[in-house]
């Protein structure tokens, strides 16, 4: 995961940007394990988000493949609702939503949609059950 100001646009068409904001170092690699475990990143799995300085926001950011997902992911657990951007192709965006869905509580918080690309902001929540 990288600390950024900005978001990056994804590379091809068939990649996600996934951004995460204004949470625990803990949440973020919750999220960013479970889309790792069905999908390529551009960050390597040891890469943990970094804490930011007191009073500083912070966003994590990583790039997805979704073409070709690898596993399924199980529920995940967090401390706190977390906001999640995707952005990318609309059925790259869509299958990467569907996956969330399967291992958190998802609320659609808003999206836009331009000709070749989508914005989806997602709520990710605990469904209850907790990993094995």
């Amino acid at each position: 995961m990288s600390t950024t100001a900005g978001p990056e646009q994804p590379r091809s068409a068939s990649q996600v940007l996934v951004a995460v904001s204004g949470i625990s170092r803990d949440d973020a690699e919750t999220v960013f394990g479970v889309l790792r475990t069905a999908y390529a990143s551009d960050q390597a799995t040891a890469n943990l988000p970094q804490n930011a300085g007191e009073g500083r926001p912070t966003v994590w950011t990583s790039v997805f493949e979704v073409a070709d997902p690898r596993a399924e992911p199980r529920p995940a657990s967090l401390t706190a609702p977390v906001t999640a951007d995707l952005q990318g192709g609309p059925l790259p965006v869509r299958r990467m939503a569907d996956l969330l869905a399967r291992a958190f509580e998802v609320r659609e918080q808003g999206a836009v949609a331009g000709d070749q690309e989508r914005e989806l902001r997602l709520r990710l929540c605990n469904t209850g059950i907790r990993p094995s």
